[in-house]
């Protein structure tokens, strides 16, 4: 027991260096934080003297990754939005109707005039003119279900089709209704969680609550507003086929119409068809460029499916006008020349080079599904979030200094040496929060302040082992192995049912409980570490160097 070999000694002081180093960046934190912003400016946009020498603030051979800190350290904005879901199943409409108007084409012979009637945004009505056809018609809508894509809707399909007269009346299932709100859902999280990435942000939270509601958590931007303003945007690219063009502001959209103003030109008015040809959502690519003019534009280039749908449209469409929209305005109208079927294009308008870049992000991220309705914002200054920090300081050197003094004063000179082990228990676990980038909140500091409450018992379990040893007749070397032996299933019962309350915290919480559990069930990890390998490591190497006849623990 008390003879380690050379590369176990090797391995575990190797280990404790490894983790001191991944946490040295925190110590010097805001030259760290300079320095890493720095490197990702210069990769972005470009090297300057200025960023030069904030990136040469901290050496590159070095670690430089920091714990993150929450909402509640470092201060930030607060959302809690709720998506509503119902305007996809408008969306969806348009989609079937699209299909039920193919499939109808093939008959019309038998069905007559097929013509769309107005109804509420979840329900397709379309009228036939032979009503004495229905029940083909019926069949032939009937036959583009399709089964639902989800374990609750197993053996649904995704429509429901019913006659009432002349009228086709297609309306979402159920099982589909349930599918698609939580498509919408995932979707929703997807793009903001993409949007708020490509701002630059740090290890924001953003998170489902309940049925239709997203929590999103970002921490060191300055105002709910701004948030708002970064992930408000729907960033909506449609192309539509042009009605009419107007001036006159009383102009009103007929039938399945749109009238939407133009961006460039004031008071002009276009007359647009609702249904569009093809959408942002078949975009593979959006980039800022420059114009022919060197006016700051977009880039964009569709997928395989959207530059299909774009280059059979303006094949059949040559001469006539079309209508790129973006957020409800016409961005131009340009005329069809000649059939476009290279899957790209170029979006200009009155931009400046920051207007292009973030619109370039949002359209590679992708539209919004649905509107966000905001039912709760809250900013968090960064002097509350420096108060929890002093806050939590005070408690942490308090919680420390009161389990030093009693070790010291309870165990003597081992206790001075599961001190030692103590400390460098701390720096591991703050070293492995910076190797996972997690981020620190509240009740991530309460976690470490527990754990260094629970650090030292697994010293305390060893330590009176050897006392009980001692009082047998043992001697010291004897004592030491057998102190360890049997106290080390003890140690790893306690700590692995512990462990395991951490890891269902982790799974089964959200938000400051999964901060608590990351740092307490990291802190478990670490203190085994320290105390069935560091100090046992320390008593061996003090045990050789002075060879005690007697011991006192």
């Amino acid at each position: 027991m008390l003879q380690i070999s050379l590369w176990k000694r090797l391995v575990i002081w190797g280990l404790v260096l490894l983790g001191l180093a991944f946490a040295l960046p925190n110590a010097f934190y805001t030259r760290v934080e300079g320095h890493n912003d720095a490197v990702l400016e210069i990769e972005a946009l470009g090297s300057t003297a200025e960023r030069e020498a904030i990136a040469g603030a901290w050496p590159t051979w070095m670690p430089s990754s920091l714990v993150n800190l929450g909402l509640d350290l470092r201060g930030g904005a607060h959302l809690l939005a709720e998506v509503q879901v119902e305007d996809v199943y408008a969306a969806r409409m348009n989609s079937i109707w699209q299909e039920v108007l193919a499939a109808l084409r093939e008959e019309r012979a038998t069905v007559g005039n097929i013509r769309r009637q107005d109804s509420p945004p979840d329900e397709l009505r379309v009228s036939i003119g032979n009503a004495e056809a229905m029940p083909r018609a019926l069949e032939l809508v009937r036959a583009l279900a399709r089964p639902v894509v989800s374990l609750t809707g197993v053996g649904s399909t995704d429509i429901e089709v019913a006659g009432e007269g002349n009228d086709i009346i297609v309306t979402l299932s159920e099982a589909e209704r349930i599918a698609t709100d939580d498509r919408t859902m995932q979707q929703t999280l997807e793009i903001i969680r993409r949007r708020v990435d490509e701002a630059g942000t740090r290890e924001p939270t953003i998170q489902r609550q309940g049925a239709d509601r997203v929590l999103i958590q970002v921490p060191g931007l300055g105002t709910a507003q701004e948030l708002k303003d970064l992930i408000g945007k729907t960033a909506l690219l449609t192309f539509h086929p042009v009605v009419s063009r107007t001036t006159d502001p009383t102009t009103q959209a007929g039938p399945r119409q749109l009238v939407y103003p133009s961006q460039d030109e004031e008071g002009v008015r276009y007359v647009l068809e609702e249904t569009p040809v093809v959408t942002g959502e078949e975009l593979s690519n959006a980039q800022p460029s420059f114009d022919q003019n060197g006016l700051p534009a977009v880039n964009f280039t569709f997928d395989v499916s959207g530059a299909r749908k774009f280059c059979q449209y303006t094949g059949d469409n040559v001469g006539q006008p079309f209508a790129i929209v973006l957020d409800a305005e016409v961005i131009s109208a340009p005329r069809i020349n000649e059939q476009i079927c290279g899957g790209s294009g170029i979006i200009t308008g009155n931009f400046t080079i920051e207007s292009s870049t973030e619109l370039a992000v949002l359209l590679r991220a992708g539209a919004l599904p649905a509107e966000l309705t905001y039912v709760q914002e809250r900013t968090v200054g960064p002097e509350l979030g420096q108060d929890s920090i002093d806050a939590g300081k005070i408690a942490s050197i308090v919680a420390f200094i009161g389990v030093l003094v009693f070790m010291a004063l309870s165990y003597g000179w081992f206790g001075m040496l599961a001190n030692v082990a103590l400390v460098l228990n701390v720096g591991l676990i703050f070293g492995l929060l910076s190797m996972i980038g997690a981020t620190l909140t509240l009740p991530g500091i309460a976690g470490i302040v527990l754990t260094i409450g629970m650090a030292v018992d697994a010293n305390v379990l060893v330590f009176e082992r050897i006392r009980e040893e001692l009082k047998s007749g043992r001697g010291p070397a004897r004592a030491i192995e057998l102190g360890y032996e049997k106290a080390l299933s003890a140690i790893l019962d306690a700590n692995i049912t512990t462990f395991i309350t951490a890891v269902i915290l982790f799974v089964m919480g959200s938000g400051p409980v999964r901060g608590f559990s990351v740092t307490l069930g990291l802190g478990i990890i670490t203190s085994v570490f320290t105390a069935i390998f560091v100090t046992r490591l320390m008593i061996v190497m003090w045990f050789e160097r002075r060879k005690p006849k007697n011991l006192e623990v």
